[in-house]
């Protein structure tokens, strides 16, 4: 498993299981976890106070798109990989070019879209 050591990673992620899942591996692997957070507006409030190196962003909440948090990762020029279940298909134009893990992924494929990640 790739190591994250030191770095804070923000984690969207709606399924409780799903977070729980992701908030263990980067734990594992060294990571300071930011969240995990289950909405756009607790994400962006997050924003406002802390400032990840890197981010998983789940890009469908519970039917709400996460492109306004995709958004302002970016203008926080804070790098972030896209899990989703529609793949890189499933991404807005805008997105193209993001890291996508498609779900359901392993762990040490998380931590390896992560450490590829420069940071933020």
């Amino acid at each position: 498993m790739a190591s994250l050591a030191g770095r804070r990673v923000l984690v969207v992620e709606d399924e409780t299981l799903v977070a729980m899942l992701v908030e263990d591996t980067l734990a594992d692997a060294g990571a300071v976890v930011l969240g995990p957070v289950a909405t756009v507006a607790e994400a962006l409030s997050l924003l406002e106070s802390e400032r990840p190196d890197v981010a998983v962003l789940d890009l469908n909440l519970a039917g709400e798109t996460s492109e306004p948090v995709a958004d302002r990762l970016g203008a926080m020029s804070v790098p972030f990989v896209v899990a989703s279940g529609y793949g890189a298909a499933g991404l807005p134009q805008r997105l193209a070019g993001v890291p996508v893990l498609a779900k359901p992924y392993a762990p040490e494929d998380l931590t390896a879209a992560l450490a590829k990640l420069p940071v933020g």
